[in-house]
């Protein structure tokens, strides 16, 4: 999964990191409430497979990181046990 996070693209002053999970927060300001529990499973089995292709994107908000982008990848890798996420 690392190589493959090492080939994409960043834009200047942009660079991936990976984060303790536990560190990441879903964001208050989500306007999706509900998430379909199958389509959600898909999502864990493909991430278990293929990796996390696409990071997520945070912002930190004090000692945590608050979820803008992605929470459907959250979710799947709380589901799978990840312990960090890109």
């Amino acid at each position: 999964m690392a190589s493959l996070l090492s080939e994409a693209p960043t834009r200047a002053g942009e660079e991936i990191q990976y984060l303790d999970a536990a560190a990441i927060v879903p964001s208050p300001l989500q306007p999706r409430k509900v998430f379909d529990p199958a389509a959600l499973e898909r999502l864990v089995e493909s991430i278990n497979e293929n990796g996390l292709l696409q990071p997520i994107v945070v912002r930190r908000v004090g000692e945590k990181y608050e979820l803008i982008v992605g929470e459907r990848r959250w979710r799947a890798a709380q589901q799978l046990g990840l312990d960090k996420l890109p």
